[in-house]
């Protein structure tokens, strides 16, 4: 079976082992724009410490969860999002303005909607976490 999309299968992994209430989960393959990804979702609370481990092949990753997540997702395509429309797309993918973020991937870095609002730069939706 081949990959469509590494960040998808991340993210389809860490839903599912908090569902089953697990405490900690695997990750492999890893890349950088997952543990970007995963730095955002640390910053704001919603997982614990992550691990890079080198195994000499793709890596993998251990991260650390509190129970606070609820769903995460990819949104492909990656459509492009102004300043201006950040907050139709807040509105169309999270349950409420006070709950979730979305992640940006912008041209100063992967950042979250309200990090890309307060910088002042647009860019293409990676995906959502609440």
């Amino acid at each position: 079976m081949v990959r469509q999309s590494v960040l998808n299968d991340c993210l389809n992994n860490i839903v599912n082992a908090e569902k089953a209430g697990k405490r900690q989960v695997l990750i492999r393959p890893s890349s950088k724009v997952i543990i970007k990804f995963l730095e955002v979702m640390q910053k704001n609370g919603y997982i614990g410490e992550f691990e890079e481990v080198d195994d000499h092949r793709s890596n993998k990753i251990v991260i650390q969860l509190n129970g606070r997540l609820n769903k995460c997702g990819v949104i492909s395509p990656r459509f492009n999002v102004r300043v201006n429309e950040i907050e139709k797309w807040v509105t169309q993918l999270l349950p409420s303005r006070q709950v979730g973020f979305i992640v940006l991937t912008t041209s100063r870095g992967i950042m979250s909607h309200e990090e890309a609002r307060a910088k002042h730069s647009g860019g293409k939706v990676l995906g959502f976490f609440y």
